[in-house]
């Protein structure tokens, strides 16, 4: 972790602002964006393991209300949700689509926080 950087929390983020999403990226070394909508399946069942991302891996975890946030979600070329960017160093290192596994995740972001 970078000396100007903050420890992540251990709960997800619900963006609350467009502007907050680029201030968090830069406040945290690793974060992964869950764009994601209440009304969609696949991203209520993954939210236990965001939760879980969340609270066990040094990444901080944004969730993005694809329909609150129309425009985010347009900037990023989301077409298909849950959506999942990760950013190390203020930097896009990998885009997922779909429903991931716990496990899934945790691998993606270790192999940029370690």
């Amino acid at each position: 972790m970078s000396s100007n950087a903050k420890a992540a929390p251990t709960e997800p983020i619900h963006l609350g602002a467009e502007g907050d999403l680029e201030e968090a990226v830069s406040t945290y070394d690793v974060v992964l964006i869950d764009f994601y909508a209440d009304w969609c399946g696949p991203c209520q069942m993954m939210e236990p393991a965001i939760e879980s991302v969340a609270a066990e891996t040094d990444a901080a975890i944004i969730k993005v209300d694809v329909d609150q946030f129309q425009g985010l979600a347009s900037q990023y070329g989301v077409q298909g949700i849950p959506a999942l960017f990760l950013f190390a160093d203020g930097e896009t290192v990998e885009q997922l689509v779909g429903m991931k596994s716990e496990e899934e995740l945790s691998s993606v972001i270790e192999r940029y926080t370690s």
